[in-house]
């Protein structure tokens, strides 16, 4: 079956002499039956016309974010809902920039702004364009945000000179939007379940004791299960984070609760413990609140191990169980103790006291622990890299 047939994808148009190979992307995927719709900027108008594209694809050419054609319909609204997939090619120095500063002064930059779709750039720009370090800059952030790039190539442009900035041949191109799909496609036969957030444990009916943790790392982790095409289930304590369109998301407030939910959402091939689970529950909880004493004795007993009763079960343990190890010493040894104590598979492991990282940074660095005694260390970068590149050894690993 392939992999395209009647997927959705908005191509974006940028003003670019290699803006006519847009039009060979437009024919190619048209004879796979792909659906297209196309947006083009002001600036691309000087080399491709609607006209053309609208003879290749079939469809109105969208090129104004204040347009009255449909005032029923928000045009940069609608369309970032009803791609599956935007490419934008070229993707031009200026459009980089904008998108790295959340600029959205026109309907393609509003779109993207405005899509929780992945969007895939192709870019296209000198040598020297290419090389400038506000470009480097661009590029690194935009790839934290989760935007997916191909390219450029290295050869001899319109300009006249030679370098990297060529944009990537429309056939490459192609090839990485089917790879897309395949990859999405082929990983729908997996589940993955995540933890994350911390727990609470009630004092009485107002306070309860409970872990630092803003569940960022976890929610980026469903986020990217899902974008692979894993159905995906998130397990969550109190966090300030909104729910993942296309992940079913369940709240929870205790560890108990959270225990609960997860040995309902059982089987899975994968599941990622990132929760900050309380380790102790309060024994002695008062249904009234208490009234302020000059001291307060609590009797705390032990919750129940998520992570190593679920590694621990025969008939429900995922084939593949990771734990997270929020630590602020020994590292490396206590992760090493906790993986064997808890038999997991692998182990990601953090140093919570750098605060530069981790809890409610954007940020993480973390090693990850491997059964058979190796490890990987990945240096710091956004949750979103961290969660993709954690995803792609899983889908390695159960494929």
């Amino acid at each position: 079956m392939d992999n395209l047939l009647n997927k959705k994808i908005l191509l974006i148009i940028c003003g670019g002499i290699a803006a006519y190979k847009s039009l060979e992307i437009i024919r190619n995927l048209k004879k796979r039956n792909v659906k297209i719709k196309t947006i083009l900027t002001k600036s691309a108008k000087n080399f491709v016309t609607p006209l053309s594209i609208t003879s290749l694809s079939k469809e109105k050419v969208y090129d104004d974010i204040f347009s009255t054609e449909n005032e029923m319909e928000m045009d940069h609204i609608s369309l970032s809902r009803w791609a599956d997939l935007i490419v934008v090619c070229p993707a031009t120095a200026n459009t980089i920039s904008k998108l790295s500063s959340g600029t959205s002064d026109d309907l393609a930059s509003t779109v993207m702004l405005a899509s929780d779709k992945d969007i895939l750039l192709a870019p296209a720009m000198n040598v020297r364009m290419w090389e400038h370090p506000s470009t480097k800059e661009n590029l690194i952030k935009l790839k934290n945000y989760g935007y997916k790039i191909i390219g450029p190539e290295i050869g001899d442009m319109a300009c006249g000179e030679y370098g990297e900035g060529k944009m990537t041949e429309p056939t490459e191109i192609i090839k990485e939007i089917d790879s897309y799909f395949e990859n999405k496609t082929k990983n729908n036969k997996f589940k993955a379940l995540i933890t994350a957030g911390p727990t609470q444990e009630y004092i009485d009916p107002v306070r309860f004791i409970t872990n630092k943790s803003s569940g960022k790392q976890g929610f980026a982790i469903a986020k990217s299960f899902r974008d692979n095409g894993f159905e995906t289930t998130l397990i969550s304590g109190e966090t300030n984070l909104n729910p993942i369109n296309g992940v079913k998301f369940i709240k929870v407030k205790t560890a108990e609760e959270m225990f609960r939910q997860t040995l309902n959402n059982l089987p899975v091939n994968v599941a990622v413990f990132c929760a900050a689970v309380a380790d102790y529950k309060v024994k002695n909880y008062s249904n009234k609140k208490l009234k302020k004493k000059e001291n307060l004795n609590l009797i705390l007993e032990k919750n129940i191990d998520i992570l190593s009763h679920i590694s621990n079960h025969n008939s429900l343990r995922p084939k593949l169980t990771i734990g997270f190890a929020a630590e602020t010493n020994n590292l490396y040894e206590n992760s090493i103790t906790k993986l064997k104590e808890k038999n997991c598979d692998w182990i990601i492991a953090n140093n919570v006291s750098d605060k530069t990282i981790g809890f409610d940074s954007n940020d993480n660095e973390i090693s990850i622990l491997y059964r058979d005694g190796t490890y990987e260390n990945l240096n710091k970068m956004s949750k979103s890299l961290i969660a993709t590149e954690l995803v792609s050894r899983v889908i390695k690993k159960l494929n």
